[in-house]
């Protein structure tokens, strides 16, 4: 790959080593397909947080993690959502676990849902376990139901639309 050329022998040498060596340094260097081949589990991505100067006015989806410290106009579906306690979500919250520690205007459903003790929810939760901690407030309705995210994924994010009449004939 490299040798030491004599002087008189600069030019053709070195343009016979310059390309062996450019053109194995891409076989040699190949860290992703090592690294997905070697079995080892992937890591979780980090979640993604919403700053406490983020306001937000629409929906968001994503099957990651999202960690919640601004303003949230609209509706929220993840896989884990926490809300920071200095955070305000104005919508529905559908995600597997749900952590609450700011304010909730709209209803929630999870799997898992937690209210700390700084938590405000306004709505309706529908959940599977739940746990509310002292010092949480909760104004609305809790329903528990087997599979809280079925009745979510018929009717989108809002999940609870007015039906739609069928046509006569």
């Amino acid at each position: 790959m490299f040798s030491k050329n004599k002087p008189g022998e600069s030019a053709k040498p070195e343009s016979a080593a310059t390309p062996a060596a450019a053109g194995s340094r891409p076989a040699e260097y190949k860290p992703a397909p090592s690294q997905a081949t070697s079995g080892a589990p992937k890591a979780k991505p980090p979640a993604s947080v919403l700053s406490p100067d983020l306001n937000i006015d629409g929906d968001i989806r994503t099957s990651g993690d999202v960690q919640v410290e601004g303003q949230v106009k609209g509706d929220i579906r993840a896989h884990l959502l926490t809300v920071g306690e200095g955070a305000t979500v104005n919508g529905t919250v559908i995600a597997d676990d749900v952590v609450v520690n700011g304010r909730i205007d709209g209803t929630v459903r999870g799997l898992k849902v937690r209210l700390t003790a700084t938590a405000r929810v306004t709505g309706d939760i529908i959940h599977k376990t739940i746990a509310i901690e002292s010092g949480a407030q909760f104004e609305g309705s809790v329903q528990r139901q087997d599979d809280p995210l079925a009745g979510a994924k018929a009717g989108g994010a809002g999940g609870g639309g007015a039906p739609v009449p069928k046509p006569a004939g």
